[in-house]
């Protein structure tokens, strides 16, 4: 699920002496990426491209066509080029959350306005802003991500670290990514992925359209992430009514630590996160990209499911002020 992140590099151009070295990375890190980028078309004509990069390149384009034609998505440069990279992730994001909050602390900029969570090119600088924030008494939860969307800026390139992924994913996260460029609402990373985590799956159900047995299988997938988001949304309800206690801070920590073994109990069932230490930050995290998943779910249907009447939907919720956007408000929880 968190696959992605919101990278406006566009607006390091902007940047005050106080986050100059964030910025700087950020601005390096993506350039270092564009120059390596080769257009797929002249890759799918070059008789040395590899046999395996070159079908699943030709798979990438007939999803990127998919999307635009059927989706409704922007038909532009994005995801019509191709980088090598020399790391399993493109970013690694840091998200931190207070010892007893549940909600992210934001990170903001010029241009895109806040966000839950601060991306980074290379590890280990994630990692040393994480340490900052752990020494000021945060949860911290990093994790790495293949893929980054410039919000349109930039023409996004297929990368190295998700081209191997099988067909419903690949096409998950192409749709995914290209739905920041339709609507971005500025401090506000909860409607934003929730959004595109609700154009991925309709996009993929249509992409599978008439394969039962695909479908079929794509139905178990989405029941399970659903049941376990439900399970952690349990979880979470736990906590913040622990969180609104009147308690010391040792008995705060010790109900906390509690809760947080019946999480990793949960994430145990999962060999993507069963070496997760769960954290406020890490509930955080998830909660960005599913919040608001069954309001935007009502608003496709609210529309007859169509796509391109619910994109101006949802961009007129994206330009209007938060208060004013009923249950897609994006409450603090």
């Amino acid at each position: 699920m968190m696959r992605s992140a919101i990278v406006a590099v566009a607006a390091a151009l902007l940047a005050g002496c106080e986050t100059l070295s964030y910025y700087a990375q950020a601005v390096g890190g993506h350039l270092e990426i564009m120059a390596a980028a080769q257009p797929v078309e002249r890759l799918l004509a070059d008789p040395q491209t590899p046999a395996d990069l070159r079908r699943r390149l030709e798979l990438t384009q007939r999803i990127r066509d998919f999307a635009s034609k059927e989706l409704k998505l922007p038909e532009n440069g994005s995801y019509r080029s191709y980088a090598a990279l020399a790391r399993p992730f493109v970013v690694w994001n840091v998200v931190a959350a207070p010892e007893f909050a549940l909600e992210p602390v934001k990170s903001c900029f010029p241009v895109a306005g806040c966000v839950s969570y601060r991306g980074f090119f290379a590890r280990e600088d994630a990692e040393a802003h994480a340490a900052r924030l752990r020494a000021a008494g945060n949860d911290v939860y990093v994790h790495g991500v293949p893929a980054y969307s410039t919000l349109g800026r930039f023409d996004d390139p297929l990368l190295s670290t998700f081209i191997q992924y099988a067909e419903g994913e690949l096409a998950r996260l192409i749709f995914h990514e290209l739905a920041h460029q339709v609507a971005y609402a500025k401090d506000d990373s909860t409607f934003n992925e929730s959004f595109a985590v609700v154009v991925e799956r309709a996009g993929l159900r249509r992409w599978l359209a008439g394969r039962e047995s695909d479908l079929k299988a794509l139905a178990g997938v989405e029941q399970r992430r659903e049941a376990f988001t439900a399970r952690l949304e349990e979880i979470r309800g736990r906590l913040r009514a622990l969180y609104r206690m009147r308690l010391a801070p040792e008995e705060m920590r010790r109900r906390k630590a509690a809760e947080m073994v019946a999480l990793k109990a949960e994430l145990a069932r999962f060999p993507r996160l069963a070496a997760v230490e769960p954290n406020n930050a890490f509930l955080a995290a998830r909660s960005t990209y599913t919040r608001l998943v069954p309001e935007f779910e009502k608003l496709l249907v609210e529309e007859g499911g169509d796509l391109a009447r619910f994109y101006e939907r949802v961009k007129t919720l994206a330009a209007s002020e938060r208060s004013s956007r009923g249950p897609l408000s994006s409450p603090s929880r």
